[in-house]
């Protein structure tokens, strides 16, 4: 049996069954007695608690999840870094893999593969803006709840972006199929490798093959460096055009040639998700993107993967150099044999990836902290900085701050990056807010000039309409009154007239959530248009309350239609606490619970026999306080946050069996929050 199974950690985690073995730790399934909830233990194995590579590497794991918070990334509770036990405890997610989904589904509808994939990039974009690159993205480590919610887990391998280069790990080589070509190299790393990645797996969902497949983990990763991937079209013809560019974007061999960052990903979605017929012209040079359904894309397709840089190496040729530089060591050695045996060519290839070209460090250099200096006066007019970056200045505005403070950069500072980088700093300073002018059914040219005039920029999107005139405007989103910073882009969708087919507004529409509407909208051939949260509705959040046009309408093929949905603030929610009984009582107790004051339960209990007590309240918003007396003694206060769907214990007293003190014990607990898994919705 296993030896920690039954046991009881720090004298609060009750673990009770295995749930998983990962290379250096094993997870389990615990209860935590303190918060009353379920959780995750991750446990580092054994062997390992002695060796001072994999400590830092797991020690770096607690330390990246742990400035992390987003709904989409598995949060982290607690950690112990004891003498005898390392552990890490987690939010206990009750769901499979997305890889197991894959492979149950086989090939994954293309609107429901976009739907996992934004979720991935919006959590991948939080850790980038705390400075930390996954560097491990696989559908392995990607959790799928019930309801369709993405949950990114496993930073095992995770590293501040200001890290080290790290050489492919045996870790990594177990994820060669969804490592980037830089990381089977061994160069450095940065969050464009987890774009990469994220890329892979777009392209196994909507197709349902990985872009490369071989025998062994070596001949994975010399395709990763060299190798061109099938098309995904050539495998699933029924994949949009434009969707098969942003998954072969995404998986250019040169970072460089890669969307730049996670955000600069899901805007590309979007726009693809708004009109799926379009075609990108990623301009070669800057990855630029805008649509042209006009240009030919056969000689941009035949280019895309052809890496500006040497990619056939020369192994042997490349052994003797490492053999050189570590001249009778033992892992040259094992290269040696490597070469010449295949069972070791892991270990040639690890070799490989720790050679580095000197001349790359030269090129090199670490980026300053901007933020906090006023960019006139110590950027703008300092010759180092000028030598070795270019600067993309924004305006932000934070009236704590100085006027021309830098507010935030990116690249972070203490990363390494190529000289001549640009470096996009925003600048304190006030946005001014402008009203977006009325514009519909005016010619295209006059509603530019009125964006023009109140310092607006635009975006044209043509539509058919069945009642505006050819090359007047539709409508704009955001609309007419809305008011929006100076500099802001509006789209215009300008009528391009009748279209020859109609199309059928499909019906049971209302009470779907969005993305299930957005689907059926796109697959009828319409377009979406503005996306409305109504405040007062008392629907779950993203539920459709109606259309425009109405379902049922019939509107020309590639019209747009605007959707308004709930925003979820009005909406009934249920809160449940499980309250833990005194232990070591065997006696009935009168228990009480008050409900904002008001008396809404009383129940005979016995300790001995039930070990909890449930609380269950429903509410649309605000805080409830909810007191728990036993005997007539308070026991417990919590605080019901129907705003934040939380539930907050916030004093705790010992129950004194009868003839005893109800006074409360000076160590009574303050303000323990307990996790959304203690929440039914």
């Amino acid at each position: 049996m296993d030896r920690f199974i039954g046991k009881r950690l720090d004298g609060r985690y009750e673990i009770h069954e295995l749930i998983g073995v990962g290379g250096m730790a094993y997870v389990y399934r615990a209860y935590d007695r303190v918060e009353d909830r379920w959780v995750a233990i991750k446990i580092l194995k054994e062997e390992f608690s002695n060796n001072s590579d994999f400590l830092r590497r797991f020690r770096n794991e607690s330390k990246a999840i742990a400035v992390l918070s987003h709904p989409n990334i598995v949060r982290v509770f607690d950690v112990s870094f004891g003498d005898q036990i390392q552990y890490i405890v987690m939010e206990y997610i009750d769901g499979i893999t997305l890889k197991q989904y894959i492979e149950q589904e086989g090939v994954i509808r293309w609107n429901e593969a976009l739907h996992f994939t934004v979720q991935i990039l919006m959590a991948l974009e939080h850790a980038h803006e705390k400075g930390i690159i996954h560097r491990d993205v696989k559908p392995q480590n990607i959790m799928l709840l019930q309801d369709g919610t993405i949950k990114v887990a496993d930073f095992g391998i995770a590293r501040f972006l200001q890290s080290e280069t790290q050489t492919m790990t045996d870790k990594a080589i177990g994820s060669v199929h969804y490592i980037a070509p830089e990381q089977a190299r061994g160069d450095y790393i940065t969050d464009k490798a987890d774009i990469y990645s994220v890329g892979v797996m777009l392209y196994e969902m909507i197709t349902g093959k990985l872009p490369f497949e071989a025998d062994n983990a070596v001949s994975v990763a010399l395709m990763q460096l060299q190798a061109k991937p099938v098309m995904p079209r050539e495998v699933n013809p029924s994949i949009p055009r434009g969707l098969e560019q942003i998954t072969m974007k995404a998986m250019e061999k040169n970072p460089v040639d890669r969307f730049q960052s996670a955000g600069e990903m899901l805007d590309d979605i979007e726009e693809f998700r708004r009109n799926p017929s379009m075609v990108f012209q990623y301009d070669l040079q800057t990855g630029a993107a805008h649509y042209d359904a006009s240009r030919s894309m056969d000689a941009y397709d035949n280019s895309r993967f052809t890496p500006n840089y040497n990619d056939n190496y020369e192994y042997e040729e490349e052994l003797v150099r490492s053999r050189k530089r570590a001249k009778g060591s033992m892992v040259v050695k094992g290269v040696l044999a490597a070469a010449v045996i295949v069972l070791l060519a892991v270990g040639a290839v690890y070799l490989l990836n720790t050679w580095k070209d000197s001349s790359k460090e030269n090129d090199q250099i670490v980026m300053p902290d901007f933020v906090g200096k006023i960019y006139a006066e110590e950027v703008a007019g300092n010759e180092e900085y000028t030598k070795n970056f270019t600067f993309k200045l924004k305006e932000g505005n934070n009236p704590d701050k100085q006027p021309g403070e830098i507010l935030k950069q990116s690249p972070n500072s203490g990363m390494t990056v190529k000289k001549g980088r640009e470096v996009e700093l925003t600048i304190n300073g006030k946005i001014e807010k402008v009203d977006v002018p009325v514009l519909e059914n005016y010619r295209q040219e006059d509603a530019i000039k009125l964006l023009s005039d109140v310092g607006l920029k635009y975006k044209i999107e043509s539509v058919p309409s069945d009642d505006v005139e050819v090359g007047k405007v539709v409508k704009s989103d955001p609309q007419a009154g809305q008011s929006v910073d100076a500099g802001s882009e509006v789209k215009l969708f300008v009528s391009t007239g009748p279209a020859k087919k109609k199309i059928t507004i499909p019906d049971n529409l209302k009470g779907e959530l969005l993305f299930n509407v957005t689907a059926k909208l796109e697959d009828a051939g319409l377009k979406i248009g503005t996306v409305t949260q109504d405040d007062s509705s008392t629907e779950a959040a993203n539920i459709v309350l109606s259309t425009n046009p109405a379902p049922g309408s019939s509107v020309s093929e590639g019209s747009v239609v605007d959707i308004v949905v709930s925003s979820g603030k009005n909406s009934p929610k249920t809160l449940r606490y499980d309250v833990g009984l005194p232990s070591g009582v065997d006696q009935d107790i009168l228990l009480k619970v008050y409900r904002s004051g008001t008396l809404v339960d009383t129940q005979t209990i016995n300790p001995a026999y039930d070990s909890t007590y449930t609380l269950e309240f429903t509410g649309t918003s605000g805080v409830e306080t909810v007191v728990v007396e036993l005997d007539g003694q308070n026991y417990l206060y919590l605080d019901f946050d129907f705003d934040s769907s939380n539930v907050r214990e916030t004093k705790s007293f010992d129950y004194v069996p009868s003839g005893g003190s109800d006074e409360p014990d000076s160590s009574s607990s303050e303000s323990s929050e307990n996790s959304s898994s203690d929440i039914a919705e």
